[in-house]
């Protein structure tokens, strides 16, 4: 099968669509840095909050990575149909897997920042069951962890 520039092309639009995603991801957890910043101010020594600007940094690390690999495999697609409409096959045929091995990467490393950002959800979640296990409410009923859950 011959590569032809459609090809590459097509990928134009996923990996700008990812890239979006990415750095609506960045600038939501640069958002939640700046406002843990100022609850750290205020209270230093509350556990939750540095556990949550442990996590974000994690994150944001984890975002630099993906958005690289998302730009390099931009970058190689370019490369690829350079290579395509000078007719150098083979070259074109490598640049457009090591394309798609970056995006696979970038994608990967995406997964797990999910996952993380959920750890991160949970941790709040944990702060507020605690919250709900001190205080007594009518609404305790709804509350409640069944003994199945246990």
């Amino acid at each position: 099968m011959e590569l032809q520039i459609s090809t590459p092309a097509l990928l134009f639009s996923a990996i700008t669509l990812m890239m979006l995603a990415f750095t609506n991801r960045f600038l939501a957890v640069a958002s939640l840095i700046r406002g843990l910043h100022k609850k750290f101010l205020e209270n230093p020594d509350q556990e939750i909050i540095i556990e949550q600007i442990h996590n974000l940094k994690r994150r944001l690390s984890m975002i630099k990575y993906m958005q690289l690999c998302g730009v390099l495999s931009f970058f190689l697609c370019v490369v690829c149909m350079y290579l395509i409409f000078r007719e150098v096959q083979p070259a074109a045929d490598y640049v457009f897997i090591a394309s798609m091995l970056t995006l696979l990467i970038s994608l990967a490393i995406s997964l797990v920042e999910v996952f993380i950002s959920n750890q991160a959800l949970e941790l709040e979640l944990q702060d507020m069951e605690n919250l709900f296990e001190k205080r007594k409410s009518s609404l305790d009923f709804w509350f409640k962890k069944d003994k199945n859950d246990e």
